[in-house]
This record gives structure tokens, sequence and C-alpha cells, in this order.
């Protein structure tokens, strides 16, 4: 359940399991708290604050990262972040495969798509370089 509230975009996994024991989401018409449920996006009906919930499309952007713009979601010092360049990309939501030094310009992966996002960022995936990649699946 908690990755399904995810790919709706309703919070990260670990936001959406305390949506659910907080009682706040609802399966064919049932409060859930219990963890771990499966849900079958095409027969149930998943509700969150009384809205359907249904998966987000999955969203895949490229950015050249200019320099002085911090490789993170949100900075508590207030500095230029990526999410500054790609907060109108999209209603779904977003974030970075990868990181970029400050300093550091190159390309980023921007998606919604935890599991291939997951698969790219794994050290085994990785070569000697830390600019190179391969992809082993």
């Amino acid at each position: 359940m908690n990755k399904f509230l995810s790919n709706a975009g309703i919070a990260s996994r670990r936001e959406a399991d305390q949506l659910i024991e907080l009682g706040l989401v609802s399966v064919n018409g049932v409060v859930v708290k219990e963890l771990g449920l499966k849900i079958d996006p095409k027969n149930d009906v998943v509700k969150y604050d009384d809205a359907v919930l249904r998966p987000e499309k999955l969203r895949y952007f490229l950015l050249n990262k200019p320099k002085g713009f911090l490789t993170t979601m949100e900075d508590p010092e207030g500095r230029r972040t990526v999410m500054d360049l790609v907060k109108d990309a999209c209603a779904e939501r977003i974030y970075p495969v990868g990181r970029l030094d400050r300093a550091t310009t190159g390309l980023l992966l921007f998606t919604n798509d935890g599991e291939l996002a997951k698969r790219l960022d794994r050290k085994s995936t990785r070569l000697n370089s830390s600019h190179e990649w391969i992809s082993r699946m």
C-alpha cells in the first residue's frame, strides 16, 4: 500500500506508512491501519483525504545541471537546488537520481520511477570512475 501511495504522489513510502497507521487511507470504503496491504490498482478503490487515488504516470526528465545548484530535494540553508529548476516540469513528484557537486555541471536524471532509480543508484551498477554508469539489468 505504501508503494501505491508513493506512486500516486501522496508521500514517500515512509510517510505513507505514517498516513496508513493514522487511519487516513481507505481501501474499498474500509479504513486501513495495517501496513503491507497489497493493492490491486485495477480493482481496488483507494482514498486519501476523500479523494480517489490513481497511480501516477511514470516520468523521466534529463537536466544539464548548471553550477551553483545543490543536488538535493531541499536545503535547510535556503540555497538553490536542482528542484528549483524542475519544479514546474510536471504535476508528479519527481526526484534526482544520483548526485553532482554544487560546482559541477552535468546530466542528471529526474524520475518518479522508484524502482528504476533504485537500480541505477546501486553501487553494483557503477564503474570505477564516478562519471561512468553501466546497467547490469
